[in-house]
């Protein structure tokens, strides 16, 4: 058949470790053989970014914001040992993290369901997508120890040199004290990011946090949401049959083991970074997790939620079988491929993803898969498919629903 054409490229990030040889298999096996595929590659590769200065990380944030749509590898957040062990210049920051910065942008992520692998939620039948807001909280936060009596205070001080104190808590013995903040304007991003995606995806949007007890902090972030909702959306969610619901996170948490799914969960930074884990570990394996980073300008980047799958990295070194599990990779390429395709009215690539991805879950519904998959599959008898072997399987799957 004739290759697919692509009018617009996509943003190409290269990763780390196993998944980048993943990204090369899967490349080869599962899109250049069907798609013309034109993107604007980007290696993020931890050795390319020390050369660079990471650099190349602001260059293909900056490259999605030209082109609307990113496709995403997995990479490494350096620690100590990896400076060691890569002989890095400095321990560089999350490339995730300086994405998500510059595209002031909200992660979506979200199981993907297929027979066999039943929730361990029973009443789970539809997906439940979880939204963090991906700014400030705990992981921009400032950190004391201190160790003899004294006071300590929350101060702000005005450019004009006005200040502004609030006793923290008075220390009788030795303690801890930390200081957190976050803006109004990512706020409104992220509120913004939750609608769209909720009018996208045609899902429900419930939101919690804890006003009741943060009567300053939680309750600005619960007031901003209302106010863009009832200003900018409320209208747009009704013609859609769609509902915003907010209610106490512990609350929220109570309702969410109780539904069904099929909805967006709202969750501050913290909140997300938890509750994400929780729902793909319920559902499976966070190896069927999609993540999606949408910023309120409409760009789009796409990865797995999962890491570089390290270990599984030095068994492939030594010349050993691997049997990794690429479908939230193989579902990052299919997301940015569809979007590509809708933003560009390309009917024939959006189709194409879509098939991908149906040929996937069939292959696993069949009964071949990774090893991961294979002890908590409820199907009898399941195929342990090694790494590539499941990939050349998918493009079998994939061939028959092309024909």
């Amino acid at each position: 058949m004739d290759k697919i054409q692509m009018t617009t490229p996509l943003v190409e990030m290269d990763g780390d470790e196993m998944t980048r040889i993943l990204w090369k298999m899967i490349k080869e096996e599962l899109l250049l053989p069907y798609i013309d595929l034109n993107t604007e590659y980007y290696d993020l590769g931890l050795e390319h970014r020390n050369e660079t200065d990471d650099q190349v990380t602001v260059d293909a944030a900056e490259a999605t914001k030209k082109y609307g749509v990113a496709v995403k590898c997995a990479t490494i957040t350096p620690n100590h040992a990896r400076m060691k062990e890569y002989d890095l210049k400095k321990m560089y920051k999350s490339p995730n993290g300086t994405i998500r910065a510059i595209l002031d942008g909200t992660v979506f992520r979200t199981p993907i369901v297929v027979k066999g692998i039943e929730p361990c939620v029973r009443n789970w039948k539809k997906p439940i997508t979880i939204a963090r807001h991906a700014y400030g909280d705990i992981y921009k936060n400032t950190e004391l120890h201190v160790d003899k009596p004294g006071k300590a205070e929350l101060v702000y001080t005005t450019e004009d040199g006005e200040e502004t104190r609030s006793l923290i808590h008075e220390f009788k013995t030795p303690g801890v004290v930390m200081g957190m903040h976050n803006m109004e304007a990512s706020v409104e991003s992220f509120a913004r990011s939750c609608f769209n995606f909720a009018l996208d995806t045609k899902q429900d949007l419930w939101f919690g946090a804890k006003d009741t007890i943060s009567k300053t902090y939680d309750a600005k972030f619960k007031e901003i949401f209302q106010r863009i909702y009832e200003e900018e959306f409320e209208e747009k969610f009704d013609k859609a049959g769609l509902t915003y619901f907010y209610s106490l996170i512990d609350d929220i948490v109570a309702r969410v083991m109780k539904a069904e799914g099929g909805f967006i969960w709202a969750c501050k930074n913290y909140d997300g970074d938890v509750m994400s884990d929780m729902v793909s570990s319920a559902f499976g394996s966070l190896a069927m997790m999609t993540s999606v980073l949408v910023s309120p300008d409409g760009y789009y980047e796409y990865e797995a939620a999962h890491g570089t799958v390290q270990r599984h990295y030095y068994r492939h070194l030594e010349g050993k079988e691997t049997s990794t599990n690429s479908v939230a990779t193989i579902f990052a390429w299919t997301g940015a491929l569809r979007k590509r395709g809708e933003l560009d009215g390309n009917e024939e690539l959006r189709a194409f993803a879509d098939k991908l991805e149906k040929a996937v879950v069939s292959t696993i519904e069949d009964g071949k898969m990774t090893k991961d998959l294979a002890v908590i599959t409820s199907l009898k008898h399941p195929k342990v498919l090694s790494s590539l072997e499941f990939i050349k399987a998918v493009r079998e799957t994939l061939d028959d629903l092309l024909d």
